[in-house]
């Protein structure tokens, strides 16, 4: 599994996590391969995860090198120290452009994994604002202030708007030039249309923070070439809504 190191001292690691990588071993299958091992096996030595991505969402994932520094940044994140800022594919026009999401979280309480905006739940704040905008889609960055499971996920869907390909929370269906191209046809060469994109439309771009020391980090991670195809063939094919 070949890993990008975005930054790295003798405190701390910041990697770009690809999708469909776990952050930390399944408690179900502690075989399978995950992102800590991965950098273990490489630093040959001990990291201590922080916080984390869902399995299909790609970016910056930030680990420690050492107890000292796991607690501090532990507590960065805990107080809401971190700047944590994402970008996302969503279904449908967004309005208005630009937002905040205050709305608590908490568990489905019938579908195990899921959750849901209640009031009962765990306070939730999510800034957003819209980047580019089409007919039938548009790509939003996102700053979350909280630290809530699939809180983007959720927070999106509240709105109308869930994140494309994404099972749990929208349809799941792949995204599919067919969708915005007038009259596709599919190559000579395959039988049937084959999705740009079919995992969860969500990247972790940036992450900003201070060390102890007061040195200040900012890792960005590349948006990845499945959701960059899907912006293009948007570009492409559908007239921007937005000015």
């Amino acid at each position: 599994m070949q890993i990008e190191t975005l930054y790295e001292d003798e405190d701390i690691i910041v990697v770009n996590k690809p999708t469909g990588v776990l952050v930390i071993p399944d408690r179900f299958d502690e075989n399978q391969p995950s992102l800590n091992k991965v950098l273990e096996a490489k630093l040959k030595t001990k990291v201590w995860v922080v916080h984390r991505l869902d399995r299909e969402t790609s970016g910056v994932v930030l680990f420690a090198k050492n107890e000292d520094t796991h607690k501090y940044l532990s507590q960065l994140f805990e107080k809401h120290e971190i700047g944590k800022f994402y970008a996302g594919i969503v279904h449908g026009r967004v309005m208005p452009e630009q937002g905040s999401i205050d709305a608590a979280i908490i568990e489905h309480p019938v579908i195990k994994g899921k959750m849901i905006t209640a009031k009962k739940g765990k306070a939730s704040l999510t800034d957003y604002r819209v980047v580019e905008q089409w007919p039938l889609y548009a790509l939003v960055q996102c700053q979350i202030h909280t630290g809530r499971t699939h809180q983007i996920r959720v927070h999106m869907q509240s709105l109308g708007h869930p994140i494309i390909c994404d099972p749990l929370y929208g349809d799941g269906k792949p995204f599919l030039v067919s969708t915005i191209k007038k009259k596709y046809r599919v190559s000579d060469k395959d039988e049937e249309e084959r999705p740009l994109l079919h995992r969860l439309a969500l990247h972790a771009y940036r992450l900003h923070f201070f060390k102890k020391d007061g040195k200040e980090v900012i890792a960005e991670a590349t948006m990845p070439k499945d959701m960059l195809a899907c912006i293009n063939q948007l570009n492409k094919w559908c007239k921007p809504t937005n000015a």
